[in-house]
C-alpha cells in the first residue's frame, strides 16, 4: 500500500465533516458561532485537496506503467464465488477528479459561508454538502463498480437533498423529485450494464483468469472484458448502450436532461458544484473509466457522439430563449457535457476530460459569479431587470468577463487561448477525424463523429452568442431595474422562512419551473401553497453592491484557472500524456490533434463571429423582441424559451399520461379483472358456506341421525365393493 494509504483520509475528511456538521452542527453555531462552524466545513475539503495534490506529485513520479495503484482495505461482499473487497484505485483518473472535486469543492465551500451567512439551517445545508463531496469521492476512488454505483447512488441522493433544502418551497421540492425521480431511469441503465458485465465475465469463467473472485473490480475486470468482448462483440453493444443510459441520467444528456435546468431552484453554491463541477461529469468519468466497452462497438460510440452532438445544439438553441441568469447557465453546462460526450463517442476519451477540467474551472466560476449578481440584485434572477452592473459590481464583472471570455473558446491563434479554446479543440478535431463513431460500410457508411464535429463547432459558435448575450444583458447598458413595470414580479431563488433576504415572485413570463404537479397531489399542492409569502419588489431605489471577500476570492482563484489552465494542460500534450501515458485507448490510430481542416482558425472564427454578433445585437441593452411584452417575441425565441415544447411533453405525458395508463389498469385490469377473481371467489366460498349452513341446525339428535346415516352409507359401500370384487374373481 506504501504512502498512497494516504488516500483514506481523503476520502474520510469529508465523512468527518458530515458527522461533525450533521451531529453537533447547531451546538456550535449557537456556541461559537456560524463562522467557526463554516470554517469546519471548509476545512475538511481543502485538507483534502492537500493530500490529493502530494498523492497526485508522488503518482506522476511514478513509470507510465506504473501509475495504477490499488490500495486495499477490507473485505466486504464475499459470496458464491463473488468478491467485492472496499479497496481504492490510484491512478491518472481518479486522481484528476480528486482534484477537481476537492479544489473547487472547497473554493465553494468557501463561497458559501457568505452567501449562505444568513440561512437560519445553516448547519444542514454543510452536512448535505460534505456528504456529497464524500460521495463524489467514492465514486471515482473505488476500484469496483459496486462501490462506484455507492458513490453514484449517493450524489444522486445529495443533489435531492440540496435541490430540495429549501423544502416549504414548492417550487423547490418538485425540482428535487424531479432530479431524483429522472435519474432512476438512468440508474436503471447503470444497473443493467453492471449485471450484464458480471453475467458475461462469469459465463467465460475459465477464459477470464480472475482466480480471486473479484469479478468488478477495474484492475481485474478490464484485462478480462477485453478478452470475453472480443469473442462476443455483440455484448459490447448491448454493455454499451446500457452504461451509456447511466451515463445520459447523471450527465443530463437528451432526452434526460430535463431535470437539470430545475434543479437552478436551489441555492447557488449547489448549482455550482453539483451541476457544473462534479456530479454531471459523472457520465463521462464512466465512459472513461469503462472505455474497453466502447472500443468494441462502433454502434455504442456512434450514439454516444450523436445524443452528444445533439444534446449541445439543442441546449444551445434553449439557451436563447432564456431570461434567468442561472438558467442560461444551467442550458449552457447542458450543452458543454454534450461536447464531452462528442469526445467520447468519437474515441478521444482524454479529450472529454480535458474539457471536464477546464469546465469546472470556468463553469463554477460562471455560477458562483451569478450568485454574486443575484446576491447583489436582491436576489432577483431576472435579467431583464440587470444592466450596468460593472460600475456597482467590479470583481464580479471582472472575473465573470474572464469566465465568458474562456467558454466562449476566445484564443488568438498560434498564440494563446483560454481554458475553453484548447479543450474545445481537442474535441472538435478528434471528432472532425472520423475514426471511431462509423455506422455502416462502403456506400451506406455514416461517420457519425464526422457529422458530430461539424455540429459541435457551429455549437461552439451558438455559445459564444447567447454568453454575450447573458454577459451584455447584465453588466451592460441601461440601468433596467430603473424602470421596472409596477405590477410585474419575478422569480425568486431563496425562501423567505429559512433566509432572511426578500425575494421576488416568479410570474408568467418565466419559462422554467415545471407546471405540473410532479408526483405531488393537489392536496399537497395547497398544503405547500399554504407557506407562500408575500415578495419584496426590486425597485429604482436598488442599490447593488460587490460580495464579502469570502465569495470574491473563490471567483478571482477560478478566474486564474479559467486563462492558464487550458494552455498549460495543452502544452506539450501535457495532459494527454498524463491521463493516458502509454497510448490512447481506442482500437486504430488517432492523433492528439488530427486538424484534417485549419482548425484553429475555424475555432477562432467560431469564437471571434459568436462575440461579435452577441455584441452588436445586445451592445444597446435589451432589445424590445425580447422585453417583458410577450407578444413581441420572436415565434422562435418563444418556442427555445419553452425547450421547444418538449419538457411540457414529457411531463404530460410521463406524469399525466403515466396517472391515466394507471387508473386505467387499475379500473380495467386490476378493480374488473384481478378484484373480479377474488370476488368470484369469495362469492363462491360463501355460496358454499349457505348452503352448507342450513345443515348446522344445532339439535343433537339431528346430528346423531346422521352419523348413523353416515355410518350406514359407508357399511354399505364396503358390502357393495365386496360383491364386485367377488364377482370379478
Amino acid at each position: 500500500m506504501g504512502d498512497f494509504g494516504l488516500i483514506w483520509i481523503v476520502l474520510l475528511l469529508p465523512v468527518v465533516g458530515f458527522l461533525i456538521q450533521s451531529l453537533l452542527g447547531k451546538r456550535i453555531a449557537e456556541t461559537a458561532g456560524k463562522r467557526v462552524l463554516g470554517t469546519i466545513a471548509v476545512l475538511p475539503i481543502a485538507l483534502g485537496f492537500v493530500v490529493g495534490l502530494l498523492l497526485t506529485q508522488k503518482l506522476a513520479g511514478l513509470s507510465p506503467d506504473a501509475r495504477s495503484v490499488v490500495v486495499p482495505g477490507f473485505d466486504w461482499i464475499s459470496v458464491m464465488g463473488l468478491r467485492i473487497p472496499f479497496e481504492a484505485l490510484v491512478d491518472p483518473l481518479s486522481m484528476t477528479m480528486v482534484l477537481i472535486i476537492t479544489g473547487i469543492g472547497s473554493l465553494i465551500h468557501l463561497y458559501a459561508t457568505g452567501y449562505m451567512a444568513e440561512e437560519k439551517d445553516y448547519a444542514r445545508f454543510f452536512t448535505y454538502l460534505n456528504l456529497f463531496v464524500a460521495s463524489m469521492l467514492m465514486l471515482v476512488l473505488g476500484n469496483n463498480l459496486a462501490l462506484l454505483f455507492i458513490g453514484w447512488e449517493g450524489v444522486g441522493l445529495c443533489s435531492y437533498l440540496l435541490i430540495g433544502f429549501w423544502y416549504k418551497d414548492l417550487n423547490n421540492s418538485k425540482a428535487a423529485n424531479k432530479a431524483f425521480i429522472t435519474n432512476r431511469i438512468g440508474d436503471w441503465g447503470l444497473t443493467l450494464g453492471i449485471f450484464g458485465i458480471f453475467a458475461l465475465l462469469a459465463g467465460n469463467a475459465s477464459q477470464s483468469s480472475i482466480a480471486d473472485g473479484r469479478w468488478l473490480s477495474y484492475d481485474t475486470m478490464l484485462p478480462a472484458l477485453t478478452k470475453a468482448l472480443a469473442a462476443n462483440p455483440g455484448m459490447a453493444t448491448v454493455i454499451g448502450l446500457l452504461l451509456f443510459v447511466g451515463a445520459c441520467g447523471k450527465s443530463a444528456q437528451f432526452p434526460l436532461y430535463l431535470w437539470l435546468p430545475d434543479a437552478m431552484a436551489g441555492p447557488t453554491p449547489v448549482s455550482a458544484l453539483i451541476h457544473a463541477a462534479t456530479m454531471v461529469t459523472s457520465g463521462v468519468v464512466l465512459l472513461n473509466r469503462m472505455h474497453v466497452v466502447f472500443e468494441y462497438s462502433t454502434v455504442a460510440s456512434a450514439v454516444i457522439a450523436g445524443v452528444g452532438a445533439f444534446t449541445a445544439l439543442f441546449a444551445a438553441l434553449v439557451a436563447f430563449g432564456q431570461t434567468d441568469i442561472k438558467k442560461v447557465l444551467a442550458y449552457s453546462t447542458v450543452s458543454q457535457l454534450g461536447f464531452m460526450f462528442v469526445a467520447c463517442g468519437s474515441g478521444a476519451y482524454w479529450a472529454g476530460m480535458f474539457h471536464v477540467t477546464t469546465h469546472a474551472f470556468f463553469k463554477a466560476l460562471l455560477f458562483l459569479g451569478s450568485g454574486a449578481v443575484i446576491h447583489a440584485m436582491a436576489h432577483n434572477q431576472d435579467m431583464r431587470n440587470y444592466g450596468g452592473l460593472q460600475k456597482y459590481l467590479k470583481i464580479t464583472f471582472i472575473t465573470m468577463l474572464t469566465g465568458y471570455i474562456a467558454i466562449s473558446g476566445f484564443a488568438i491563434p498560434h498564440v494563446f487561448g483560454f481554458a475553453g479554446y484548447y479543450s474545445k479543440e481537442a474535441i472538435i478535431g478528434s471528432a472532425l477525424a472520423g475514426n471511431h463513431a462509423v455506422l455502416g460500410e462502403g456506400a451506406s457508411e455514416i461517420n457519425v463523429g464526422v457529422i458530430s464535429g461539424w455540429v459541435a463547432l457551429f455549437t461552439a459558435f451558438l455559445t459564444a452568442c447567447y454568453m454575450t448575450r447573458m454577459t451584455w444583458l447584465t453588466f451592460f447598458g441601461p440601468e433596467r431595474w430603473r424602470q421596472i413595470p409596477v405590477a410585474v414580479h419575478h422569480e425568486h431563488e431563496e425562501h423567505e422562512h429559512e433566509h432572511s433576504h426578500e425575494h421576488v415572485h416568479h410570474g408568467a413570463h418565466d419559462h422554467g419551473p415545471d407546471v405540473h404537479g410532479f408526483f405531488y397531489t393537489d392536496e399537497e399542492v395547497a398544503a405547500r401553497e399554504e407557506h407562500e409569502h408575500a415578495h419584496h419588489e426590486l425597485d429604482g431605489s436598488h442599490a447593488p453592491h460587490e460580495v464579502p471577500p469570502s465569495m470574491w476570492v473563490p471567483l478571482a482563484l477560478l478566474a486564474v484557472a479559467s486563462v492558464f489552465s487550458g494552455y498549460f494542460m495543452e502544452h506539450d500534450e501535457a495532459f494527454y500524456k498524463w491521463l493516458y501515458p502509454n497510448n490512447l485507448p481506442i482500437l486504430g490510430e488517432v492523433s492528439v490533434h488530427p486538424h484534417h481542416v485549419d482548425l484553429v482558425m475555424l475555432s477562432a472564427i467560431a469564437a471571434f463571429g459568436g462575440l461579435i454578433l452577441g455584441a452588436a445585437v445586445y451592445w444597446k441593452g435589451l432589445p424590445k423582441s425580447e422585453g417583458w411584452d410577450l407578444s413581441k417575441w420572436n415565434p422562435l425565441r418563444k418556442l427555445a424559451g419553452n425547450q421547444f415544447g418538449y419538457d411540457a411533453a414529457m411531463m404530460t405525458l410521463v406524469v399525466e399520461g403515466g396517472d391515466g395508463l394507471g387508473k386505467l389498469l387499475w379500473k380495467g385490469f386490476d378493480a374488473g379483472f384481478v378484484d373480479g377473481i377474488v370476488n368470484g371467489i369469495g362469492l363462491l366460498a360463501t355460496s358454499l358456506g349457505k348452503g352448507l349452513r342450513v345443515l348446522q341446525t344445532g339439535l343433537v339428535r339431528g346430528y346423531a341421525l346422521l352419523m348413523v346415516l353416515g355410518g350406514l352409507f359407508i357399511m354399505g359401500y364396503f358390502v357393495y365393493a365386496l360383491n364386485i370384487l367377488g364377482g370379478v374373481r
